[in-house]
């Protein structure tokens, strides 16, 4: 065992890291997480695994995806604000310049049979994909009868009440925090990555190593990144209503809400998208928005990324820039709903990790974060039922849900597709690739 710490990284150092996780973090957050406690805590000894289990506790009761903002977090810890700015930036980027470019391909081929017959493959994968998140999110999740009482609820209230996503989320959370007083043994939950390492080799930042200067709070400081921030934000408004262009204009206020209503994952917070995305401003259909996940599905980076593929769409479908300029308006799009949907993530690191690093140990926000992630259980299983319908009954409508017949195809895919990620925990973008390597075949061979 090495006695001694490793040297501090340079900031050059640290950002060739954070660049290339950028392109290789598949997998969802678990895979993202695990990438980085392999890397930073067990290989490069950068952060102690208190430090990162600590940092990832309170990234897992914030809105937005929990790997981006552990990736600013440790970023932050390790160079102050720019490091956390260019870890968070770098985690992304990659993945919008990847999705953006697959969505232009997508929308400028798709009609074309060999393309349609990939993704008559990859849709009932997603809808496999999907379901399985339920069950492994319900299997840690839902530990006791009041927990599974609040699952079955919220798929109730969304399935047969059309209950709005966001009034879901807040009654969750009230929920869970008056549950957590109450009857704490039913909302009490662990960090559920294990515990630190005992005799474990000194990292840079330890355990027991003091929160560096610039991790302590000031309020001062808390002030002025928070009026920057406002600052950030309203003159991007300004900016897109100045352009004239109120497509974007809705899509920076919609994806604002969006990024503030993300408690349990990318799934949590789809149907929220879907609503917004399909249903009140018609950027994109609901097929659409299915083939926009399975993109995202099969990039690096966070699901939430399918943001991106919406907006790309959205501006595409809506000519917001003139039939001529189809692709610039798709990348405007793409670029408005990542900057709106990834900014408070940023905004909740960078002004509340200096908090978190004063108060360690003494977190109390676990309650009503079981209650909401017991409450996502029921939303993703409704997703999952929903994408299923559209698939199995491409043809049914609202009126008559069951119309058209079965697509016995896609049925038999999600079928295969579910079997192979449950039970034989095949790697998700294999499976993608083998379905739309199905529908390939299928489309080719004229069946």
């Amino acid at each position: 065992m090495n006695a001694r710490p490793p040297a501090h990284p340079s900031f050059r150092e640290a950002l060739l890291y954070w660049l290339r996780l950028g392109f290789i973090s598949f997998g969802g957050p678990a895979g993202q997480i695990a990438l980085m406690h392999a890397e930073l805590v067990e290989r490069r000894r950068w952060v102690s695994e208190g430090r990162f289990l600590h940092a990832l506790n309170y990234c897992m009761v914030l809105p937005g995806p929990e790997a981006q903002q552990l990736a600013i977090y440790l970023g932050w810890l390790l160079h102050r604000t720019w490091g956390g700015i260019v870890a968070g930036t770098l985690f992304v980027l990659p993945s919008l310049l990847i999705l953006a470019a697959l969505t232009w391909i997508y929308l400028a081929f798709g009609d074309v049979p060999a393309v349609q017959g990939l993704f008559d493959g990859i849709k009932p994968a997603v809808v496999a994909i999907v379901a399985l998140a339920a069950w492994r999110i319900g299997g840690r999740a839902l530990k006791n009868w009041a927990l599974q009482a609040m699952a079955a609820l919220s798929f109730i209230a969304l399935f047969g009440f059309d209950v709005p996503f966001p009034a879901i989320v807040l009654a969750a959370g009230l929920i869970g925090a008056v549950g957590g007083r109450i009857a704490p043994q039913h909302f009490q939950i662990g960090g559920g990555h294990g515990p630190a390492r005992a005799g474990h080799a000194p990292a840079l930042i330890d355990d027991d190593t003091p929160a560096p200067p610039h991790a302590r709070l000031r309020w001062r400081r808390l002030l002025a990144l928070l009026a920057v921030a406002l600052a950030l934000w309203a003159g991007a408004m300004a900016l897109l209503a100045a352009l004239g262009q109120p497509v974007l204009h809705d899509m920076g206020a919609f994806f604002t809400k969006a990024a503030l209503l993300t408690f349990g994952g990318a799934y949590a917070v789809l149907p929220y998208v879907y609503q917004g995305g399909v249903e009140t401003f018609g950027w994109l259909s609901g097929p659409q928005m299915m083939d926009g996940l399975a993109l995202g599905e099969t990039t690096p980076g966070p699901l939430i990324m399918v943001v991106a593929f919406v907006g790309f769409v959205g501006a595409w479908t809506k000519e917001v820039f003139g039939p001529d300029a189809l692709a610039l308006a798709g990348m405007a799009g793409a670029g408005v709903a990542t900057f709106f949907t990834f900014l408070p993530s940023f905004v909740f690191i960078l002004a509340g990790a200096p908090l978190v690093e004063s108060t360690r140990g003494k977190l109390q926000f676990t309650a009503p974060l079981t209650g909401i992630t017991a409450a996502v259980v029921g939303v993703i299983l409704n997703l999952a039922l929903f994408f299923g319908w559209h698939v199995v009954w491409p043809r049914a409508t609202a009126a008559a849900p069951f119309s058209g017949g079965v697509e016995v195809f896609s049925a038999a895919v999600a079928v295969v597709a579910f079997v192979a990620l449950w039970r034989y925990q095949q790697d998700i973008v294999k499976v993608l690739a083998v379905c739309a390597g199905m529908g390939l075949l299928r489309s080719l061979s004229g069946v």
